[in-house]
């Protein structure tokens, strides 16, 4: 058996991840907005790390957006990546999941990324899980739990 290896240079932030679910080929997106220049197609566009592509919202506030799978799918990892070069403030994001078509949904993660440029303005997190039968995942962004008027943003958000 050959062994299956990634030059760091290389590794799955250059591109696609081993086994990277195709979002395109598989869901319906919908956002709450987006800027001109910055679609969530950015979110899902394999221009990852820091001065990667991103979505950004088009107005401040609480943005959403929501997957629907054509088929059921089954998640082993979700990856979130997120840049803010300009603003200081704190980002929180909210992952849920539905099993039964959107009717429902339960919080799989809250996570908050607290940006202070010209020093902190990337985050990157990786979360293992074991998931079968997702017929949709909700992503809910705060862009500043202090309530100044930021917009939200989303390098990348990865499926496999």
């Amino acid at each position: 058996m050959r062994l299956r290896k990634y030059l760091l240079k290389d590794a799955p932030m250059a591109g696609m991840m081993p086994q990277e679910k195709d979002i395109a080929a598989l869901a319906t997106v919908f956002v709450s907005s987006e800027a001109a220049g910055a679609p969530i197609d950015h979110a899902f566009d394999r221009q990852r790390g820091p001065g990667g592509s991103r979505w950004v919202a088009a107005e401040p506030g609480e943005q959403r957006r929501r997957l629907a799978f054509d088929t059921p799918q089954q998640l082993r990892t979700l990856l979130v990546e997120v840049e803010e070069p300009e603003v200081s403030r704190t980002q929180e994001l909210h992952v849920a999941i539905s099993e039964d078509g959107g009717q429902s949904y339960w919080e799989l993660r809250r996570q908050e990324y607290t940006f202070s440029p010209p020093g902190t303005t990337f985050e990157r997190e990786e979360w293992a899980v074991m998931l079968v039968g997702v017929t949709h995942l909700s992503l809910v962004i705060t862009p500043d739990k202090g309530g100044k008027p930021c917009y939200a943003t989303l390098t990348a958000l990865v499926l496999r």
